[in-house]
């Protein structure tokens, strides 16, 4: 049995609007579509010249990889997204530690950097680069433990 160009219409018709959608994506890879007037001229790429553009364009087509940071809405970051897994950090803090007061900042050994939040303060021994964990606590918290204390407080990550 012959086939009838009339059979063909109907599928020719479904596979054209995949064929626009790919024509399109190959477009929007262009800068100046991608962006608004606004935006565009915003950038200074207004002054570019159609050859510097097109070498821009190029550029950032094969260059596509783009690495994004997590942070929060007030532009902080997010070291521990609620996906990954937190576990617990051993490591000594860098310097002499003399006891909790409020809101102190502690740089561990690894490169961290912790400060305590909350009031609480337990009675420490002062020492010199004193071994210290931090534990996951409930809720997104963390609870650093420091050797010569008697007690946990509540930190969070400053870097």
């Amino acid at each position: 049995m012959p086939i009838r160009p009339r059979h063909l219409i109907l599928p020719l018709l479904l596979a054209l609007p995949f064929c626009c959608i790919s024509i399109h994506a190959q477009q929007a890879n262009d800068l100046q579509q991608r962006m608004s007037s606004d935006e565009f001229k915003a950038a200074g790429l207004d002054k570019l010249s159609p050859q510097e553009l097109a070498n821009l364009d190029n550029w950032l087509n094969s260059h596509g990889k783009v690495t994004t940071k997590v942070v929060d809405s007030s532009g902080n970051p997010v070291f521990y997204t609620a996906k990954s897994e937190r576990s617990k950090i051993n490591a000594h803090i860098v310097g002499h530690f003399a006891g909790w007061h409020g809101h102190d900042q502690f740089t561990l050994d690894n490169g961290q950097i912790w400060k305590q939040v909350g009031s609480d303060a337990p009675s420490c021994a002062n020492s010199d680069n004193p071994a210290a964990k931090v534990k996951p606590s409930i809720m997104g918290d963390w609870l650093m433990y420091v050797d010569g204390c008697n007690d946990s407080v509540h930190v969070e990550r400053v870097r």
